[in-house]
Parts: structure tokens; sequence; C-alpha cells
């Protein structure tokens, strides 16, 4: 969970990224082979499947994924692919020696809620968090592109809910899950969200998306949880709607605080 995930950090400390998600994830795997304490989740990502073509969306666990090894996204998509290897690597070693390590993967889709980072929200931050600081400000709703590009947002408790699911449940060592909403929205669409929530006089303004967005970013990203409904008997419960009333309300009474 420690992973840098905000894309102008990955500029920023591209070799910390790698770091963070590699050593951090062997140095686990390392102590839990020598002394095990319990089952293990490795908290992956969405951005393991690349920009995946439509007829592969809702993407589900099998897809193999299309992801850049060189360029401005991919110290995090990679470090993520990397890390399931080591997790792969490290339990399969361990079933040759007769024992099992008790490993879960979660890929994560695009979770958001209270207490997200309302200072990542520079031009380039997070389109989620971003929206709602400038529709809380009344500044402009900056949109990068033409806004059709799609997330499938799910609010924290969901997201933790799948976790726990996933942590606690017999018989799953060794999955792979996506746990996520599988509800896609484009980013056009929750900038109105956000606006209208928030009873912001905000305008929503379209602009060219900065150098660094260009390459590798997905033009689409909705999770299949086929797999996570059927072995984990998940299923998210929270609207957006909701989860934006709860969000926006949160950081607005941070940003008030914060100013005054």
């Amino acid at each position: 969970m420690a992973s840098i995930a905000s894309p102008p950090l990955y500029q920023k400390s591209p070799i910390q990224v790698l770091d963070s998600g590699l050593l951090g994830t062997r140095h686990i795997l390392e102590q839990a082979r020598r002394k095990p304490f319990g089952n293990i989740i490795f908290t992956s990502t969405s951005e393991v499947y690349g920009d995946p073509p439509d007829q592969h969306i809702p993407t589900p666990e099998t897809y193999i994924g299309q992801v850049a090894s060189y360029g401005p996204r991919s110290m995090y998509d990679e470090s993520k692919r990397a890390a399931e290897a080591y997790c792969w690597a490290y339990r399969a070693d361990a079933t040759k020696s007769g024992g099992d390590l008790p490993i879960r993967i979660a890929r994560i889709f695009n979770t958001y809620g209270p207490r997200i980072d309302v200072d990542n929200t520079s031009q380039y931050g997070r389109a989620l968090i971003k929206f709602v600081a400038q529709a809380i400000r009344e500044e402009p709703i900056t949109v990068y592109g033409d806004g059709k590009q799609t997330r499938s947002f799910c609010y924290v408790t969901d997201q933790i809910t799948g976790l726990f699911k996933l942590l606690l449940t017999d018989g799953v060592n060794g999955e792979v899950v996506n746990i996520g909403n599988d509800i896609e929205t484009s980013i056009g669409d929750l900038a109105e969200k956000i606006k209208n929530i928030s009873n912001s006089k905000s305008p929503i303004v379209y602009n060219a998306p900065p150098n660094y967005n260009i390459e590798d970013d997905p033009q689409r990203r909705c999770p299949d949880i086929t797999k996570a409904k059927d072995i984990l008997n998940y299923s998210p419960t929270t609207t957006l709607e909701d989860g934006l009333r709860r969000t926006i309300s949160w950081t607005r009474d941070n940003l008030e605080q914060t100013t005054k």
C-alpha cells in the first residue's frame, strides 16, 4: 500500500517509485518466507493492464496487458508487474519445498473518498480530487483532452471491504483478483457530477493534455469483477453520487480549515 501512485510523482521521483514497488515487496516476501506471519495481500493496480482494447473492457484478470516498459508511466506500471512476478516466484519456491506462501494479489481500480490527498491537486494531479478542489474553490474545472476517456471509481469503504474479504477468505492463496467498481464513467461526466453535487459555478474547460500524459495514458478502464463476486462474495455498494457527496463534504471542511 506504500506505492507512489500519483502520475506527477512518477516524474518527480522515478527511482523511488521503482524501489518502493520492487525492493519493498521483496523485503516483505523474504520476511514471510523466513518467518510466516499469516496471509499476505499484494496491492497491485489496474495499471498492469495498460490500455486495453474495447474487446477487453470490462477487463478480466486473465488479460495479460499492453504496458510500455519504457516511458513516462513505466516506472509505476512495471514495478507493479515485476512485484507480481516476485509474488509468483516466492510462492512457487515455497511450493517446491513442500510448503506454501499465502499470497493473494488485489488489482485495485481508482479508489477515492475522504482523506484523499488534497495537496495533490496541481494541474497534473489526480482528476477526481483535482476537480473537487477546483469546484469548491469556484475555479475552472480543467479536463484534459475531450473528456471521453473513462475510469471506474471505487469508494474507499468498498475497496477496503474487498481487500478484507480477499485477506480472510480461505482457499484463495495464489489468486489474482480485481477489486473495484465495474461502473464506467467518462472524465467529462465526472466533472459534471462534481460541479452539480458541489453546487459550484465553476466552468468546465477542456485543455490539451500535458506532455507527460500523452503517452501510455489508458483511454478506458473498467474491471471485470466476476471473480471477486464468485470467490469473495464481493460487490461494491456505494454509488458514485453518494461517494462524491461524502468526498466533497470532507474536502470542503478540510480546505476551509487549511485556509483559516
